[in-house]
C-alpha cells in the first residue's frame, strides 16, 4: 500500500481518504483481491474508523471494493461487465458533451485546452505517466465545463473507476500517451472548427480505445479480472 498519509486539516477527512484509496486502487498499488482493513487504514491516516468506513462505502458504490459485514472488505477484481457498461455510458455522455462544447467554446476556452495539451506533451517527454493520467482526466473535465454541464463529469466520475484501472495499466505499452495525445489533438482541432459532427467522431474514436486495450490487459493479468 502507498505510504501517503498526510491529510489536509481543512478538507473533509472521509473524502480525502476516499480519493487516496481510489488512486491507490486505480494505480494498482493496492491490487485486485487485496483485503482492506478499517483498522489498518485508520492507523495509516491516524484517524477514527468513522471516516474510513464512509470512504469504504463510497469505494463500494464505485465498484472498487466489496464490503462484507463481519467478514471484512477487499478490493474487487476488475469486472468485464462493469468495464463494458461503463464504456457504453461514458461514450454516450462524453460525445453529447463534446457536441455541445463545439457550439459553446470560445477563444478563452480554446486557450485553456491548449495549455492542458501542452502540459500533456511535457508529461510525456518527462515520462510522467501519473501526471499524464491526471491531465487526461482534466482535459475531459474541461470539456464538460465548456459545455456548461458539470453534472456530466460528476456522473462520469462515478462510473469510471473500474475503467480507470484498465486505463492506467494500459498507459505504458498498450495505449501509449503519445497516441492518446494525438487523439486529444484531433478533438481539439474539431472544437476549434466549432464542428459538432467532427468532434463527436473524434471523441467516439478516442473512447473506443479502452474497449480495445482491455482485451490485451486482461490477457496479461487474468487473475485480476472477472466476467461478472
Amino acid at each position: 500500500m502507498a505510504a501517503e498519509t498526510q491529510l489536509n486539516p481543512v478538507q473533509p477527512v472521509n473524502q480525502q481518504i476516499y480519493r487516496i484509496l481510489r488512486r491507490d486502487i486505480v494505480h494498482c498499488l493496492i491490487p485486485p483481491g487485496t483485503p482492506l482493513s478499517e483498522k489498518e487504514v485508520s492507523v495509516r491516516f491516524d484517524v477514527s474508523r468513522q471516516p474510513v468506513r464512509e470512504a469504504f462505502i463510497k469505494l463500494a458504490e464505485n465498484g472498487l471494493i466489496q464490503i462484507r459485514p463481519q467478514r471484512g472488505s477487499y478490493v474487487n477484481k476488475i469486472s468485464m461487465t462493469q468495464v463494458r457498461n461503463g464504456c457504453f455510458v461514458r461514450q454516450a455522455i462524453e460525445c453529447a458533451v463534446a457536441r455541445r462544447a463545439a457550439t459553446l467554446i470560445d477563444d478563452s476556452a480554446c486557450y485553456l485546452l491548449e495549455q492542458n495539451l501542452n502540459q500533456q506533451r511535457t508529461a510525456i517527454e518527462r515520462k510522467q505517466l501519473t501526471d499524464f493520467f491526471e491531465l487526461d482526466d482534466n482535459f475531459h473535465q474541461k470539456l464538460a465545463l465548456i459545455a456548461d454541464c458539470q453534472l456530466a463529469w460528476d456522473t462520469i466520475e462515478n462510473i469510471k473507476a473500474t475503467i480507470d484501472r484498465v486505463r492506467y495499466m494500459s498507459l505504458d505499452h498498450v495505449s501509449p500517451p503519445e497516441m492518446l495525445l494525438r487523439q486529444h489533438m484531433d478533438i481539439f482541432t474539431a472544437l476549434e472548427k466549432r464542428d459538432p459532427d467532427e468532434v463527436d467522431h473524434a471523441m467516439s474514436l478516442h473512447l473506443q480505445e479502452i474497449s480495445e486495450s482491455v482485451k490485451t490487459i486482461r490477457q496479461e493479468n487474468r487473475d485480476w479480472f472477472s466476467e461478472d
